[in-house]
């Protein structure tokens, strides 16, 4: 579920209308809904009660200080994939012992940090990076906790953007030659070998993947308890979510109407296929879901500044655009869009527009709308999870803010940046 809905004619986000906060603090405005939040976290972290599990938030999905509080408030762990996220995860309260380190090109000033803090572990890349981090931390009287991630050389299906777990892509050790890797890791000096990890890809809409790499990996992660001893496996993240039908009303009860093999794969779901497998390992496993709890927490509410008719396509030209949402235009993602006023039934075919000077700045293409026309507002829906953590000045547009809602309270937890913003850090 989400929590976005019409009540009274007007799109709300639990308690307080859209239409009100755009008022209030103008547009482009993103808006997320704490209750959802909460909902996903709690949801995933309760199908997982069977075994022992920690649920670590990707970070990357939405790194406002605000959400992290609320996340950590719950006792989520963090995935995080540079130095900046955990300065983020410190400064909201987070604990960095409940924090894994991802990523392919950690720093040396990253990786002091990390071990400086006490993170619970850094998630290791290569050889040549599980070498430079026992050098580091050798330098620093330290011994730094690691987890090699094992590529498993499984086809997630996804966009090739968002993929990670085939023998092609940047991350992890090829499945052949992770054990060779952890036996010359485990004469190195300054390190503990804590865990192993994977993680295949995102917005995964179907349970088989996971299936496959967690039964290719689960005897791998027994035989490396065995042998050196490593306490946790971190099978990633990457649980989709509904997009296309991610409407205004929230209603999951469509669900139900649809054969099985196509509905959305749920929590439940999930746990039921691999939950088996894991809980004979005896480690703690390591949940690291980002889109799948931000996601369809957020909304990005934008207003219509012209319709400009052409000879073949109708333009909607927004106020926001792909320096807001870049979604749309670098891996053809879809959000649905929908009026802030309950529309009437009428449809359009049209494209959704930005005011960026590039013609990949669009919300949608050739796609039938409920109408809605200069000066209405409009909510792209979903936009919690990779929307203004990717966000840019470019063309010198400020930021938008961003508002968090719990019931009816309603809070500003990023100010919107003025022109004076844009150009602090420089000098002529």
């Amino acid at each position: 579920m989400h929590s976005f809905h019409y009540s009274n004619g007007s799109l709300h986000c639990e308690g307080v209308s859209i239409a009100d906060l755009a008022e209030e603090h103008g547009t482009p405005l993103y808006v997320y809904s704490a209750e959802t939040f909460r909902d996903r976290f709690t949801r995933l972290d309760t199908a997982f009660s069977a075994i022992d599990h920690e649920v670590a938030y990707a970070v990357k999905a939405n790194s406002n200080l605000s959400v992290l509080k609320l996340l950590a408030g719950l006792g989520s762990g963090f995935d995080i994939v540079s130095g900046g996220e955990l300065y983020r995860v410190i400064k909201a309260g987070g604990d960095p012992g409940k924090c894994t380190f991802a990523g392919v090109g950690k720093t040396r000033t990253e990786i002091e940090y990390a071990l400086q803090e006490g993170i619970y572990s850094i998630n290791v890349e290569s050889e040549e990076e599980a070498a430079f981090i026992s050098q580091v931390a050798g330098e620093l009287g330290l011994t730094a906790p690691i987890a090699f991630r094992v590529n498993p050389n499984v086809d997630a299906k996804t966009h090739k953007y968002i993929s990670t777990g085939k023998s092609e892509n940047k991350f992890g050790i090829d499945f052949e030659s992770i054990l060779d890797a952890y036996e010359r890791a485990s004469k190195l000096p300054n390190l503990n070998l804590k865990g192993l990890q994977m993680h295949i890809g995102s917005q995964l809409t179907s349970v088989s993947p996971f299936v496959e790499a967690v039964e290719k990996v689960a005897p791998l992660a027994a035989q490396l308890k065995s042998d050196y001893g490593i306490e946790f496996f971190s099978i990633g993240g990457g649980i989709g979510i509904i997009y296309e039908e991610a409407l205004a009303s929230g209603d999951e009860s469509w669900w139900t109407d649809q054969p099985e093999e196509t509905r959305p794969l749920t929590p439940d779901k999930y746990a039921a296929a691999i939950v088996p497998t894991l809980e004979t390992l005896g480690l703690k496993i390591l949940l690291e879901p980002g889109r799948f709890i931000a996601g369809n927490a957020g909304i990005l509410v934008s207003r219509c500044l012209y319709e400009k008719k052409g000879t073949t396509k109708t333009f909607k030209i927004v106020d926001s655009g792909m320096h807001q949402l870049i979604r749309p235009a670098l891996y053809e993602g879809h959000h649905e869009i929908v009026p802030v006023a309950e529309p009437s039934g009428a449809v359009e075919s049209v494209d959704v527009v930005g005011p960026i000077c590039e013609s990949g700045d669009f919300f949608c293409q050739n796609r039938p709308v409920a109408s809605f026309f200069p000066g209405d507002l409009i909510a792209l829906m979903s936009a919690g999870a990779y929307g203004m953590v990717m966000a840019s000045t470019y063309n010198s547009h400020p930021l938008p803010a961003e508002i968090l809602v719990d019931g009816d309270r309603a809070k500003v937890v990023r100010k919107r940046q003025t022109f004076d913003d844009l150009i602090e850090a420089e000098e002529v």
